[in-house]
């Protein structure tokens, strides 16, 4: 089925997400949420929910394993950024975010519209001042990202169901503790410090998100689909460059992602590592399950997991508007959204959630 008659919808990343994968956190620097106060950085900030990535390491790199037709990536452009590379499936091109004054907000650093659906490794890498252009600045700023999923075919109805920490719905192993605070979905969170200890939802679906809170003293952890191989991430975060509950993301941030399912029931398993007594934090998972099923577009029934020189320029825009957790669903056919707007819509309604 073509993607331009699906029911598709874009999925954001933040820059805190645990799906991205930093290999070397320490190589980034990124500010606390938490200061000053949530609501004093959400009513003045530039970036998505009040946070980035920046580095000046040469070679420095995050990566995104993703399933879809089109990826957008976001970050910063000015006289302070060098050269970067977009990797996508091991092909490699270069661009440069040098300018001589700053540019306006959210700056797109790369977008690729025309891929197949499919499993896909992107990898961003800072290459520093690596052109006579860059006027040796060699800082690489990364805000989120945008790939667009399908949730459905033509004329289907989604509907999106919201699993509570505290559903019985969700089978809990080992020792877990539950919090209270306003920014958690339903009004409680559960964190974990134990290793082994997991939780477990069965559900149908075609996509399925799971979403907590994100802390200095977060660590590994793993989720297993169905009889799929258990994935390995990290959530532990460069904010001030230790370890400790001193940095804190209080609004959901994207744990798991998971896309293209079939209508067969599913179960997902996530497991702490609690490596040297690291946490995980859960708030809720969330499922879209659609009124008919889609042909699945690609062999593999499960997507979007966080793993593992030409030059050019980015000029390209989303022809979507963004999601949030979870997201708005839509036929992309008809919107074209100027950019800017695409980026207010997407910080309104993360809010909301």
């Amino acid at each position: 089925m073509s993607m331009s008659t699906a029911v598709n919808t874009n999925v954001t990343i933040d820059d805190w997400d645990s799906i991205l994968s930093y290999p070397d956190p320490t190589q980034w620097q990124t500010p606390d949420p938490q200061s000053p106060p949530l609501a004093t950085v959400l009513a003045t900030t530039p970036w998505l929910d009040g946070t980035y990535h920046q580095t000046s390491v040469i070679n420095a790199s995050i990566a995104l394993n993703f399933e879809g037709p089109a990826i957008y990536v976001f970050g910063a452009s000015g006289p302070s950024y060098g050269s970067y590379a977009v990797s996508i499936d091991g092909v490699e091109s270069s661009y440069s975010a040098y300018a001589a004054a700053n540019a306006s907000l959210p700056y797109l650093l790369y977008s690729n519209a025309n891929l197949t659906y499919s499993n896909h490794t992107l990898v961003l890498r800072n290459l520093g001042a690596a052109q006579a252009s860059d006027q040796g600045a060699g800082m690489f700023l990364f805000d989120f990202l945008l790939t667009t999923v399908q949730l459905g075919p033509a004329g289907a109805t989604i509907t999106n169901t919201t699993v509570e920490d505290n559903d019985p719905l969700l089978k809990y192993n080992s020792t877990w503790t539950e919090e209270s605070g306003p920014l958690f979905s339903g009004g409680t969170s559960i964190y974990t410090n134990t290793s082994g200890a997991s939780v477990s939802l069965t559900f149908n679906g075609t996509a399925l998100y799971i979403l907590g809170d994100t802390v200095n003293n977060h660590g590994a952890y793993t989720v297993t689909l169905d009889n799929g191989p258990p994935q390995t991430y990290n959530a532990i975060v460069g904010c001030e460059g230790v370890r400790g509950k001193i940095c804190e993301k209080t609004q959901p941030s994207l744990k798991y992602f998971a896309s293209n399912l079939d209508s067969n029931e599913h179960t997902v398993t996530l497991t702490n590592l609690a490596v040297n007594g690291s946490y995980f934090d859960l708030d809720r998972f969330i499922y879209t399950t659609p009124s008919q099923y889609a042909p699945i577009p690609s062999s593999n029934p499960s997507a979007s997991a966080a793993s593992k020189t030409s030059s050019s320029s980015a000029t390209s825009t989303p022809k979507t508007s963004a999601a949030c957790k979870p997201p708005n669903v839509f036929d992309t056919t008809p919107l074209l959204l100027l950019l800017l707007t695409t980026f207010w819509l997407l910080r309104s309604t993360r809010l909301r959630s």
